[in-house]
């Protein structure tokens, strides 16, 4: 007996193969609140429309391309993909979006297919346009993006999955960055069944507050012509603050390991006698104050959202292109503002972000379409009792998302468990047993810039889901933040652990680290 079922499991992936439907039949599959548009079996070459411009298409394997759309309510269109490899692994791996979405991640299916995932996205039930247009007039819409498109996505994928295969899979993952950290925590907490393992990077999960603190950023930058930060200035800014707190953690590298421990004083900028190039007037000092402090409510004095970090200012693709940019009005995270407040909340296009009350407008928005997009909810029992794994990760040099955002989740989540154990009464079970996270430094907005910017943390995902190894560490590589034409390694620890120098060795080395406590 034993000998036959050694034999069955060899046999698996051939008979998972001769199981297959032709590709071509899956275009008549029925489906519950959806349709399929077509199917069709495409065999090994370039994926043009994952390319990214000036670089070359990407290859993906032989595989049956099934396109649908769903409709759960009357104004419902959302479209998705379901990419079906000849040679499948048993499992399924949705990915997530970026901004206001609008289109299928196509590029985000061609790795997990290449390592034989069943993977799928969708376009969140809107055409792209760069903002949120499609919301005015039509709440439905609005419901499909901030919730019900992924778990509509994740329900049809597994039907076709089956269809095709003939077979259940083995494991369902979810993997998203930005728009989709906050789709991943969304399914945690709404869907706490559809995936066995979530990866949640940089989530834009308080997506209310968040849009709020750019409009906060946006005041304090555009109040006149002399507020405006310069790019040309960010790498004074950088050089400063990094002088400040670069060595707190025992090497010198260009990176702040945790810059909650820095103290930066930016007043050591003020130029003294007229603007020049190598300092900030006293309105771009006032500027910049404002967008590390963050934005509090003007009545109450209460933090609404956390500000920026010191360190990174000057990094590629960082403030330059979200908050300090060159003209100052197209920074991206102005674009969010607007579009959030103007068309998602009041429904009004010409809204100006100067008239923006953060008190009782604030709290509007929150009501009217935070209770939509916000995946903040802390209450993660259902998702743990469904044996669920979920690693969180953002790096400190993000530009788009307050690092400090993660870990306010984070620490959210300790708490109400601390409080609402488990339905046994069983208080004994740690957060970390499923849920943890990973603070990256130096790295940008979901990768870039400097630091140990390139973590598995996937593979690590896949380990704790499958084997039962939970992440100690996870050791990454990347480069120097003070000369990043040297490569390094380094341990990311789950938080609140940091990464310490031991004093001798290597420095780029990460044995040279341990996960220790933080500094208080």
């Amino acid at each position: 007996m034993r000998n036959f079922i050694l034999a069955a499991i060899v046999l698996l992936p051939s008979l998972a193969v001769r199981a297959q439907q032709p590709c071509e039949s899956l275009a008549g599959l029925k489906l519950e609140r959806a349709t399929v548009t077509s199917a069709v079996a495409f065999p090994e070459g370039p994926v043009s429309a994952a390319a990214s411009p000036n670089t070359p298409p990407p290859t993906a394997p032989a595989r049956c391309v099934v396109k649908g759309i769903a409709r759960p309510s009357a104004d419902s269109e959302i479209k998705f993909e379901v990419w079906l490899p000849v040679r499948w692994n048993g499992k399924y791996r949705q990915a997530g979006n970026g901004g206001w979405a609008g289109v299928v991640p196509v590029s985000s299916l061609v790795a997990p297919v290449k390592l034989g995932y069943a993977a799928a996205g969708t376009d969140d039930g809107h055409a792209a346009s760069g903002g949120a247009e499609w919301a005015i007039g039509h709440p439905e819409k609005l419901i499909d993006f901030g919730y019900r498109a992924v778990h509509e996505t994740s329900v049809q994928a597994k039907a076709i999955i089956q269809a095709f295969y003939g077979k259940e899979l083995s494991r369902a993952y979810f993997v998203g960055c930005s728009d989709g950290g906050r789709e991943a925590l969304m399914e945690a907490q709404r869907y706490p069944e559809d995936f066995d393992g979530i990866v949640a990077g940089a989530p834009a999960s308080n997506w209310s507050m968040l849009a709020t603190g750019f409009v906060w950023n946006e005041q304090a930058l555009l109040k006149d012509s002399a507020s405006a930060i310069p790019p040309a200035k960010l790498p004074v800014i950088q050089a400063a603050a990094l002088a400040a707190c670069d060595a707190l953690d025992g090497v010198r590298d260009g990176l702040v390991e945790d810059p909650r421990v820095c103290r930066f004083d930016p007043s050591v900028l003020a130029c003294k006698s007229g603007d020049a190039p190598d300092c900030l007037t006293a309105p771009q000092l006032d500027a910049l104050r404002k967008i590390y402090a963050g934005p509090r409510n003007p009545r109450t004095g209460a933090q609404i959202f956390p500000g920026y970090e010191p360190g990174t200012e000057a990094g590629a693709g960082g403030w330059s292109a979200w908050i300090a940019a060159a003209p100052p009005e197209r920074a991206i995270q102005f674009g969010f503002a607007n579009s959030y407040y103007g068309q998602a909340v009041f429904e009004q296009p010409k809204w100006d972000f100067r008239t923006l009350d953060f008190d009782a407008d604030a709290a509007f928005g929150d009501r009217k379409a935070g209770s939509i997009l916000n995946s903040t909810n802390p209450d993660l029992r259902s998702f743990r009792a469904h044996g669920g794994k979920l690693i969180q990760y953002h790096g400190w040099g993000d530009a788009a998302i307050a690092p400090l955002s993660s870990i306010e989740y984070y620490e959210s989540v300790h708490a109400f468990l601390a409080r609402f154990p488990d339905g046994r009464g069983d208080a004994s079970l740690p957060v970390d047993d499923f849920y943890r996270l990973f603070m990256v430094p130096g790295m940008g907005h979901c990768g870039g810039a400097v630091g140990p910017n390139r973590p598995d943390i996937f593979g690590a995902l896949e380990q704790w889901v499958e084997k039962g190894i939970a992440p100690q560490k996870i050791v990454a590589s990347g480069v120097r933040g003070d000369d990043p034409t040297k490569a390094l390694t380094r341990p990311l620890c789950p938080y609140p652990q940091v990464a310490k120098y031991k004093g001798e060795g290597d420095p780029n080395d990460a044995a040279s680290f341990v996960c220790a406590e933080p500094a208080r």
